[in-house]
């Protein structure tokens, strides 16, 4: 087996259980590894640290599966990875009566780095990370079928991930019934269906369960504005936690139009008001008009890489300004971040220089994180890519 060999004062993250590799921690790599190939990795002693899937054009050209070089990366592992992770979540609740879509792998979380599977009630979509996880695609597929028992198994690898890793996405429905034409399912007690045609990643974020939930019981009696609403989860969670208004606003015409549909499945039509417009202009029109008492803001990623950080920094602060003044004095800011480059702290000073730029003052009341089917290893502090904060806002 090829061996891939790290440099002095690169070992440390890897021996402590961090799964990746990156490129600049590489000494050499022996015995004519390929695109895809499983690889040994070693520290300058020769002593063993792990085995992983190649990727030779990356930043992180190794993706570390075992620790236990008696383990063999064969149907059984993904089998039995795949099972283990099932059974997390099971402890975890899920699936349950009120909510049978969640996450089952969550890559790294879950010792499976480059894949990502979610479970849509009946329908099981998978997102492949690397050439090596598509080279062991058929494998993957098996364990899925196995484990989970699906109706059908979505493809919904990104192709940009795919062009970099040099392999092609294959797309659509690759296994079960092919005549499905949404993804639908249900999040505590509430109903959606999400056309096979429209989606972002695998075509829901789960990852913000734990945040809907505590909207919903901020929400009774409030004037509410979700911004950036994709398909109005949080709008509907709103609704029913008895809001009195509900705006939900995003750019995208199909997105409003799902979301529109999915308030009607759960009686809320006519209590979510579904607004087409640019979610800055919108919330400086609605800070010109007296604010709304409860304003939730989660914008698309901002630093997609460590070389956007600086710039995504100044837009979360313009955005935590314009969200400030769409807040009336005494009420709630809600704001977030799925940049895995900025962290928590970041995300409050951002809120805290955007609220002084307006002549208001931001108090962070509760923090709220990725759900729990969203594991993070303590060696991965990467993996803590959702941070969200809610806040009073009152002038100074």
């Amino acid at each position: 087996m090829p061996i891939v060999t790290l440099k002095e004062g690169h070992v440390q993250p890897v021996w402590s259980g961090h799964p990746w590799v990156f490129q600049q921690a590489v000494q050499s790599v022996e015995g004519g590894a390929t695109a895809g190939d499983e690889v040994t990795v070693k520290d300058p002693r020769g002593n063993f640290l792990g085995r992983g899937l190649y990727s030779p054009k990356s930043a992180i050209p190794v993706r570390i599966l075992t620790r236990d070089p008696k383990v063999r990366i064969d149907g059984a592992f993904f089998r039995d990875a795949i099972t283990r992770a099932l059974e997390l979540r099971k402890r975890l609740g899920l699936p349950s009566a009120e909510t049978n879509a969640f996450r089952v792998v969550h890559a790294e979380g879950d010792g499976l780095p480059g894949l990502v599977i979610d479970c849509f009630g009946d329908v099981v979509v998978y997102q492949l990370g690397t050439i090596g996880m598509k080279l062991r695609e058929g494998l993957i597929l098996e364990a899925i079928q196995q484990v989970l028992k699906p109706r059908a198994i979505l493809d919904r690898t990104s192709p940009a991930t795919a062009k970099v890793e040099n392999f092609e996405a294959q797309g659509g429905i690759v296994r079960g019934d092919v005549n499905i034409d949404a993804l639908r399912f249900v999040e505590r007690g509430l109903r959606y269906e999400l056309p096979l045609s429209f989606g972002q990643k695998t075509g829901f974020y789960f990852d913000q369960r734990p945040l809907r939930a505590r909207v919903e019981k901020l929400a009774k009696g409030l004037r509410v504005l979700d911004v950036f609403s994709y398909v109005g989860s949080f709008a509907m969670a709103a609704a029913r936690g008895g809001a009195t208004e509900v705006e939900a606003v995003d750019q995208s015409a199909t997105a409003l139009e799902i979301g529109a549909a999915c308030a009607r499945l759960n009686g809320l039509d006519g209590r979510i008001r579904h607004v087409r417009s640019d979610a800055r202009e919108h919330l400086a029109r609605v800070g010109r008009e007296g604010g709304f008492d409860l304003v939730i803001c989660d914008p698309p990623k901002f630093a997609p890489t460590k070389g956007s950080h600086k710039a995504a920094l100044g837009g979360y602060q313009k955005l935590a300004a314009a969200a400030c003044r769409a807040t009336k004095p005494g009420g709630f800011l809600v704001l977030c971040s799925c940049s895995g480059a900025v962290g928590l702290d970041e995300l409050t000073r951002a809120l805290a220089l955007g609220a002084r730029d307006v002549r208001m003052r931001a108090t962070v009341i509760e923090r709220f994180f990725q759900g729990a089917d969203h594991p993070v290893p303590a060696a991965f502090p990467a993996g803590l890519y959702l941070k969200s904060v809610v806040a009073v806002i009152e002038a100074v």
